[in-house]
């Protein structure tokens, strides 16, 4: 397992290895986004030609058998019978005036003729394939290739009247493969009119709940379209397309375009690398030259304005002058693991700075930040005995703020954090009420002290959401017998109000912007009360 964690580390110091990986595996999640949307296209249009053909179909098939109707009932309603010349003029007037008429046949007996003349008379040669009340209905009356044979037969009484197999491929456009069947009995029988033989039922939980004239099968399309006859019923079958990739227009787009933005990421990823590790290796470098410094930002107690501690804030002042912002650098060094020296040089540069300030003034503390891999193992409280010892500096002077995002872990968080508190230091909670910290997980964590969030702070007074949140939190701290800090004091509203509410203690720039060490020990040393003006407004 060490091994292949080294492995994945080496990938990961390596930034052009680690970009063309991205690129290649956005490449392939790209191109086979392409392929699958170009099958879904292909299948969507392929259903909708179906669609369109299945309705084309109803409409000239309903045409065929309107006219072969008719025909027959206009035979029907002649007064002759027999074949004389009278009814041969009749049965050809039928099949002149109707389009999709082949032939018309008067049949008593023996006694036969038809439209077309001749000896030889169409004659049904088996029952009909649908005995209607009025109609009877021959299907499929011949399957040679001869186009001038019947394939669709009616009959009303002793006349007959059939379209040929020409008439039906005439207006019908059968896709490959497909067949046009007309489906009987309820169903359970289906007779191909046009088209090979088709297995029926085409699924075995036929007919389907859905009542969706097309039905999308894994191996066929069906596309079921209702007659004006409750004999029967018209039903269209196609064999789905193998659906081959070809290099249409979408394709010739997708597959260019994935291959450019697949580049376009792999780029992108290996310009981040780099900007991450060129600054992870400036902030390594701004250690040793010493570019970082520790500001405070005081803390005060809200009824007296006496100044009871302050909050060490971490500053990164380049070379040329300006400043990086932590909201920059803070995660960085935590992702690369450099906030563990940043941490004990914060540690360190406190009990330089203020030791001496610190022994004299017994009753005042600084707070240091600790960050979730600090807080996940007991390594920072064999740092800060050292240095305690070192500086004779008492451990109930430096406390410890935890965010809740820190608490990855509740339970190791807990017993690391009892061990700190254990020992003298204050442990508090920064930024309460952003993070996934719930009251119950609260009640167990060894804690004195909740900083309520700016954010909260900022809202009091106003018609915001979270204008409540703050005095919820109060109140919960109360019962908790926990202290309270409110951060990010701007106003006087504000630090009354919040006095009013049994906030004791405050920061932020009503009382002081953060401080160097020696305008902190000036602001102690004097004693001045913050009421007027801030230690940082003289020059």
């Amino acid at each position: 397992m060490s091994s292949l964690i080294a492995s994945v580390r080496q990938i990961f110091y390596r930034p052009w290895l680690l970009a063309s990986l991205v690129a290649l595996a956005s490449a392939a999640l790209l191109l086979a986004a392409s392929v699958g949307v170009t099958l879904q296209q292909m299948k969507q249009s392929e259903s909708a030609q179906m669609n369109a053909r299945g309705e084309r179909f109803l409409e000239r098939l309903e045409q065929v058998f309107g006219q072969l109707r008719e025909g027959v009932d206009q035979l029907q309603t002649l007064p002759m019978r027999g074949c004389d010349a009278a009814m041969l003029s009749a049965l050809r007037q039928v099949g002149l005036s109707y389009r999709f008429v082949y032939e018309a046949v008067y049949v008593d007996g023996d006694i036969a003729c038809s439209s077309r003349g001749g000896e030889q008379v169409m004659r049904p040669m088996r029952a009909p394939d649908i005995q209607g009340p009025t109609y009877s209905y021959w299907l499929n009356t011949t399957t040679e290739p001869n186009e001038n044979l019947a394939a669709l037969m009616l009959g009303r009484g002793h006349f007959l009247v059939s379209t040929s197999r020409g008439h039906l491929t005439d207006v019908v456009d059968l896709p490959p493969g497909g067949s046009l069947l007309v489906v009987l009995d309820r169903g359970s029988r289906a007779i191909p009119v046009l088209g090979p033989p088709q297995s029926w039922p085409p699924a075995p939980d036929w007919p389907p709940p859905s009542r969706k004239a097309l039905i999308e099968l894994s191996d066929r399309l069906v596309y079921r379209m209702p007659t004006k006859s409750p004999d029967y019923q018209l039903v269209l079958i196609a064999p789905r397309a193998s659906l081959p990739l070809k290099l249409n227009g979408m394709l010739w787009l997708l597959f260019p375009g994935s291959l450019l933005l697949a580049c376009c990421i792999g780029w992108l990823v290996l310009q981040l690398i780099l900007q991450r590790r060129s600054m992870s290796s400036e902030l390594q470098q701004a250690l040793r030259r010493g570019e970082l410094q520790v500001l405070y930002q005081p803390i005060f107690e809200l009824d007296s304005r006496r100044c009871v501690g302050a909050e060490a804030l971490v500053r990164w002042r380049r070379p040329d002058g300006s400043l990086t912002s932590p909201e920059l650098f803070i995660p960085l060094a935590e992702n690369t693991g450099q906030i563990r020296p940043i941490t004990d040089f914060v540690l360190q540069r406190v009990l330089e700075q203020l030791g001496q300030l610190l022994r004299a003034n017994r009753h005042l503390y600084i707070s240091v930040n600790l960050a979730a891999c600090d807080v996940m193992v007991p390594r920072i409280g064999r740092v800060a005995a050292r240095l305690l010892a070192q500086h004779r500096v008492s451990a109930t002077q430096i406390a410890f703020e935890v965010t809740e995002r820190g608490l990855i872990d509740v339970v190791v968080a807990r017993d690391n954090l009892q061990a700190l508190r254990s020992v003298g230091h204050q442990v508090l909670i920064d930024d309460f009420g952003t993070g996934y910290c719930s009251l119950a997980y609260l009640q167990t964590l060894p804690v004195d002290c909740l900083k309520i969030d700016k954010a909260f702070i900022d809202a009091l007074g106003h018609d915001a959401a979270s204008s409540g949140v703050a005095p919820h939190i109060i109140r919960m701290a109360h019962d908790l017998h926990l202290r309270v800090i409110a951060e990010g004091i701007e106003c006087e509203d504000q630090a009354v109000l919040l006095n009013s509410e049994g906030v004791n203690y405050g920061q932020g720039w009503l009382f002081a912007h953060p401080l160097n060490a020696r305008q902190f020990a000036e602001l102690i040393t004097r004693g001045r009360r913050m009421g007027g003006r801030r230690i940082d407004d003289e020059p």
